[in-house]
C-alpha cells in the first residue's frame, strides 16, 4: 500500500480560500509494463520544459477523455470486468460507452505523446472519427482487449486544473508499432524498474499509483483480473482511500 504520508500531501491540502469550483474532466493514463527481463520495467516520459502543467515531471502517457473516444470503433473491446469496475462510482449516468471511451482515450494518448501504436490491422479506408483519423492512417484501429483498469484518482477541488483520472496497465508487447513523434508533450521516453521510476521527479499521485501498481503485479492480483481498485480523492477536507470491487 502506498506510503500514507504521499496520500496527505496530494489529497490533505485543503481548499485555497476563495478558489473557484472546478468539475474534474474525465481522464486516462496508460502505464505500459515490460515483464521480460528480471524485473517489470515501465514506461516513463519526461514533460517538456516549456509546458505550463508539470513542465520536466516524469508521467505516463495519458490525458483527457475526447468526445470523439466514445465513437471510435475499436478492433477488439474491452474485458467486461474492467467495464464493470469502471462503471463503479462513474459521475453522471455510467455506461459501458464511457468506459470504453476512457480505454480508448488511453491508448490514443499513448499514440499522439509517444507514438506507441497499441492496435489490430484495419483495412485502408475504414471510417474514424476526427480526433482519430492519425491513429488511423498508420493502418491500425485501437486494441482495448489487454487493458487493464487499475487506479482512479480525482483531483482535489481548489486546483486549477481537476481529472478524474482512471490509470491503466497494458503489457509492452501490446506495442505494435513505434512512430517518431516532433511536436509531443514528453521530450524523453523511458523503460526503468520500479525502483528506478521512485528516484525520478514524479507527480505525487503517480508515486502513489506506482506503489499500487507494483503490489498488484507481485501477488499477481492483475493478471487474474481480480484486482480491488484504490479510488483515491479528497472529502470534507480529508484523503480517503476507497476500493472499488465489481
Amino acid at each position: 500500500m502506498p506510503d500514507t504520508n504521499d496520500l496527505k500531501k496530494e489529497f490533505g491540502e485543503p481548499r485555497a480560500a476563495g478558489a473557484k469550483f472546478l468539475r474534474p474532466k474525465d481522464a486516462a493514463t496508460l502505464v505500459i509494463v515490460d515483464r521480460t527481463g528480471n524485473e517489470p520495467k515501465i514506461l516513463l516520459g519526461k514533460r517538456r520544459a516549456d509546458l505550463a502543467f508539470m513542465a520536466g515531471k516524469y508521467v505516463f502517457p495519458g490525458g483527457r477523455v475526447d468526445r470523439t473516444d466514445k465513437s471510435v470503433q475499436a478492433a477488439t473491446d474491452l474485458r467486461a470486468s474492467e467495464i464493470a469496475k469502471l462503471k463503479v462510482g462513474m459521475r453522471g449516468l455510467p455506461s459501458a460507452i464511457r468506459a470504453r471511451a476512457l480505454a480508448a482515450a488511453a491508448i490514443r494518448e499513448a499514440y499522439e505523446e509517444a507514438g506507441l501504436i497499441i492496435g489490430i490491422r484495419t483495412p485502408a479506408g475504414k471510417p474514424a472519427p476526427d480526433g482519430w483519423k492519425p491513429f488511423f492512417a498508420t493502418g491500425y484501429a485501437p486494441a482495448l482487449s489487454g487493458i487493464t483498469f487499475f487506479a482512479r484518482a480525482v483531483t482535489p477541488p481548489g486546483r486549477t486544473r481537476r481529472f478524474d483520472t482512471r490509470f491503466f496497465c497494458i503489457d509492452a508487447s501490446a506495442i505494435v508499432e513505434r512512430q517518431a513523434i516532433n511536436d509531443g508533450e514528453l521530450s524523453r521516453l523511458e523503460w526503468v524498474t520500479m525502483e528506478g521510476a521512485r528516484a525520478l521527479d514524479l507527480p505525487r499521485i503517480t508515486r502513489v499509483v506506482l506503489e499500487d501498481l507494483s503490489e498488484q503485479l507481485a501477488n499477481g492480483s492483475l493478471d487474474h483480473g481480480t484486482n480491488p481498485v484504490p479510488y483515491y480523492y479528497q472529502r470534507n477536507g480529508a484523503f480517503k482511500r476507497d476500493l472499488i470491487t465489481a
